[in-house]
């Protein structure tokens, strides 16, 4: 397949192997890529993870330097079940009738390519055709995935790269470049409402910023045009909003769950986690309102070491009187989804989330005919 005299390249982060015209590289972090394709290509590219617009770009730079490397041919292959194995095995053992050189991007949705998928991509890269480049689009991978042994040939074959989503730290320099480009100049006071809003939401960050570049002329951008202009796009989860009803920030908690709400996601699995908190909390604040102390308490409630400094903020708070309000309440939203009790169960949940960060002991109402 490729010829044996190789010649070691070290860089910075990653070790390649150059064969002939084509590079191998163990694991390559993103903000190498462009610099190795600008060498070689690999035979193989795998990208993975949970942020979708950085796979999406990293891939178009992969396609990009491909197509200009003569892989003109392009076919693509989304993995459904084992029968789509079949199909990617006759397209890489077939000779191309329009190009001496093919792209096929084979996309894994599940991060999962089974037993039938797992032996496939072995036997492909223990042997890669010169004029094939694969790339690889996976879901984010546990750590059986990246132990497995299709990992480890495709990272022993070409180049696997892990995309995860940037850190609040990452996204200003990363929002501040995206402006750039398109000749704006955000304040201080812009960037960080921008920033709060999409809240590491990179598609809906670079939407608000195309969006904002056909709105407003190249120069200074202020906060009062962003006002005017962004949509409230950011990505939420159950877990951001446990959180943050836990450390007691209220307005982000609702806004939460507000966005939720609009997503569609299942109010049963919201009123789930809140309630296991929720439960959490008051077995433990009856214990150490009892003499317990609070490390003891918290062990004996099933409180794991990772969850406890959030609920710690909500215990001071919240008194044993209250928690068993709320989770009093629990049990009555849980009627309310289930059409077993009047009212409105997303007011109630709202409700529910204000009392939970807010603190204070006073009752929750989750039926607004019926006084408190």
């Amino acid at each position: 397949m490729f010829s044996t005299d190789m010649i070691a390249v070290r860089c910075m982060d990653w070790v390649c192997y150059t064969f002939n015209t084509r590079t191998v590289a163990m694991k390559l972090y993103p903000d190498k890529l462009e610099a190795h394709l600008l060498s070689a290509l690999a035979p193989v590219y795998l990208l993975h993870g949970d942020e979708p617009l950085q796979i999406m770009e990293f891939g178009d730079q992969i396609r990009l330097q491909a197509q200009k490397a003569g892989f003109t041919e392009r076919q693509v292959i989304v993995i459904a079940d084992d029968s789509d194995w079949s199909t990617f095995r006759e397209a890489a053992d077939s000779f191309s009738l329009f190009a001496e050189q093919r792209l096929i991007e084979l996309r894994l949705p599940t991060g999962k390519p089974g037993k039938v998928g797992s032996e496939v991509l072995k036997r492909y890269c223990a042997s890669a055709p010169d004029d094939v480049l694969l790339l690889i689009s996976s879901a984010k991978l546990d750590r059986s995935g990246s132990n497995s042994a299709w990992f480890k040939a495709i990272d022993k074959a070409g180049v696997t790269i892990a995309v995860w989503p940037l850190s609040t730290a990452q996204l200003g320099p990363w929002l501040v470049n995206r402006f750039r480009a398109v000749g704006l100049v955000p304040d201080k006071q812009a960037l960080g409402l921008i920033a709060d809003r999409v809240e590491g939401n990179l598609l809906a960050a670079r939407q608000e910023v195309e969006r904002l570049a056909l709105l407003y002329p190249p120069g200074e951008l202020s906060s009062d045009q962003v006002l005017l202009a962004v949509g409230d796009s950011a990505r939420y989860s159950i877990g951001d909003l446990v959180l943050a009803a836990l450390q007691g920030h209220s307005v982000r908690a609702l806004r939460i769950l507000a966005g939720l709400r609009e997503e569609a996601v299942s109010e049963v699995l919201i009123l789930w986690s809140l309630n296991n908190e929720i439960r959490a909390g008051t077995r433990t604040a009856e214990a150490t309102e009892a003499g317990v102390s609070e490390a003891s308490a918290l062990k004996s409630a099933g409180v794991w070491q990772n969850r406890a400094e959030p609920l710690k903020k909500a215990l001071v708070r919240h008194s044993a009187r209250n928690w068993l309000s709320m989770l009093s309440a629990c049990t009555t939203i849980d009627r309310q989804i289930k059409g077993q009790a009047p009212g409105s169960h997303w007011d109630a949940l709202e409700a529910l989330v204000a009392q939970l960060a807010e603190g204070g002991n006073a009752l929750i109402n989750t039926n607004p005919k019926i006084p408190v």
